[in-house]
């Protein structure tokens, strides 16, 4: 049976991915204590992305702002992995999110409104956190965009 935060989900028409498996030596979230630490989640869709490139030059910030909701989807996909119901979230505590931008590019803070904003929808107060938003020259497969997300839990 879906908890509250998976029916939220669905009367926005979303659906929680599978956790998308690591490119690397890591895992996708760890626990520690009341806290899940996401690793960067990067815009992947049934194992591929459908976007590459630089934001301002192949891809727009509009696209990339859609690509920061996918990643956050991925993310919380993998807050789940470990804490096993996404109704134990008790507040995104941080949000980190990562533009690969070109040279002239400034607008890395609307892109990652993105996954700041499905949280908010998503998770209500909740939902609201710190963020750092930073432009970087490229990340990993050439995503546009990388999200991390540092949750607390309410104890089990």
């Amino acid at each position: 049976m879906a908890g509250a935060v998976e029916v939220k989900l669905a009367e926005l028409g979303l659906t929680l991915p599978g956790v998308v498996p690591p490119l690397a030596s890591y895992q996708p979230a760890v626990q520690s204590g009341v806290y899940v630490y996401t690793s960067g989640q990067l815009p992947m869709v049934d194992g591929k992305l459908a976007v590459t490139g630089k934001v301002g030059a192949e891809v727009t910030a509009d696209e990339a702002k859609e690509l920061a909701k996918t990643c956050a989807l991925n993310a919380l996909a993998a807050v789940k992995s470990v804490a096993g119901d996404l109704d134990r979230i008790a507040r995104v505590v941080k949000v980190v999110g990562f533009v690969a931008s070109a040279s002239d590019f400034t607008g890395q803070p609307g892109v990652v409104n993105g996954a700041s904003e499905l949280l908010g929808a998503v998770l209500g107060d909740k939902g609201v956190h710190a963020r750092s938003a930073v432009g970087v020259a490229v990340l990993p497969l050439d995503a546009p965009v990388e999200i991390e997300v540092q949750v607390e839990l309410v104890e089990a």
